[in-house]
């Protein structure tokens, strides 16, 4: 290939960084290519989540990453952190999903609209990886409606009664703590729920075809008694839950990027060693056009991500942005995972290669936190001025 040719960093974003944000990145880069490609494969044929890599990603303080260090997180700025969401979904969605879920799903809505006794309770320890959180808001019946949620939460003495059930649930079985939101008389408010509280449990969902190294759960809440101080204070209505919403999302945008990265970077260098008709098939005229889409779209994924992140550290970014961000780069990852297997032939259905791996994971990210049809309607709306889904 031509000299000029920069991989997967065909616009020279490395320029963009800055020297810490690169550190950042290569230091994920290098415990994912060490410490999960290696094992991931493995994990996904038994449905396992690899536990052993939390304390790991602990000490790299990849959870929650961009809150400040006062309680016990890395103070990052938003692109940095982008970055590691980028490097572990290289590794496999799964590990980015825990990773995504623990910081912007489980300590952002701590810090957000948590005392300051439930922060300095439980961010610390969910920073080292000591203790793992999921999020509660999605129903059996109630998915892209989550105003039409049927758990609740009544008062009773000092205290409430969560009664429900939450449906798809990244490392519910795992977790030490549920941020579960309910209806209240009030409107909906946010609760921590504990492992152990009497009524409430976490049984693991089995026979998934996507996101196989991840625990995805149901939560089960029969009339579980929460104190009062186990309430988040600070928020009331959907506004809380679909602001954490937001925060995970934009990881999720920067992680299609590193999917995508992975799976291409895999199928340039199958392509320049696989020989037919006599010369590598990277040389041939279909197999080049796969390659020049590709590369353009995740130039134009990078970009997007990038310049979302300035505007989020800026403060400026809207939850429309991250619509835009997460279902393009989403959309691209899929495609480009579809493409690669195309390229790596029969060897691209085996699970030493990872684009049929990834491909199947990206079927689940295309779906969850916004289906693709829904940020379609987010951007209509923002276009036009009108609802379409109302």
């Amino acid at each position: 290939m031509s000299s000029e040719y920069r991989g997967v960093d065909f616009y020279a974003i490395d320029d963009l960084l800055t020297e810490e944000q690169r550190l950042v990145r290569d230091t994920v880069r290098d415990f994912v290519s060490e410490q999960v490609c290696p094992i991931i494969a493995e994990h996904a044929r038994a449905g396992t989540f690899p536990h052993d890599l939390t304390p790991k990603m602990g000490e790299l303080n990849v959870f929650g990453a961009n809150l400040p260090e006062e309680y016990g997180c890395a103070g990052l700025d938003n692109i940095a952190y982008g970055l590691i969401m980028q490097e572990l979904e290289r590794g496999d969605s799964g590990v980015r999903s825990f990773a995504s879920v623990q910081g912007s799903l489980v300590m952002y809505p701590i810090f957000k609209y948590g005392t300051e006794a439930q922060k300095r309770k439980w961010l610390p320890a969910l920073a080292k990886g000591e203790k793992i959180g999921c999020f509660g808001l999605t129903e059996p019946d109630h998915g892209s409606d989550p105003g039409g949620m049927e758990t609740r939460a009544t008062r009773k003495g000092g205290g409430w009664i969560v009664h429900g059930n939450k449906m798809w649930i990244t490392n519910g079985t795992l977790a030490d703590v549920a941020v579960v939101w309910a209806q209240t008389e009030e409107g909906i408010q946010g609760f921590l729920l504990e492992k152990g509280m009497k009524g409430f449990s976490a049984p693991e969902m089995k026979g998934k075809l996507s996101l196989r190294a991840s625990v995805t759960s149901e939560l089960v809440m029969d009339h579980v008694e929460v104190p009062d101080e186990n309430r988040l204070p600070n928020v009331k209505g959907l506004k809380g839950p679909l602001g954490c919403l937001t925060q995970a999302r934009y990881g999720i945008a920067w992680g299609a990027v590193g999917a995508a990265q992975g799976v291409f970077d895999e199928a340039v260098n199958y392509a320049k060693s696989r020989t037919q008709f006599g010369k590598p098939i990277a040389g041939f005229q279909l197999n080049q056009r796969k390659f020049a889409d590709m590369v353009t779209e995740i130039t134009k994924a990078q970009l997007v991500v990038w310049r979302l992140g300035k505007l989020k550290d800026e403060g400026k970014m809207t939850p429309q942005q991250v619509s835009l961000a997460k279902r393009n780069n989403v959309k691209i990852a899929l495609d480009a995972a579809r493409t690669c297997r195309e390229i790596l032939g029969a060897n691209g259905i085996l699970d030493e290669y990872t684009a049929m791996r990834h491909a199947a994971n990206l079927e689940s990210v295309h779906t969850y936190e916004g289906t693709y049809e829904i940020h379609t309607l987010v951007l209509g709306a923002a276009v036009t001025g009108i609802d379409a889904y109302r």
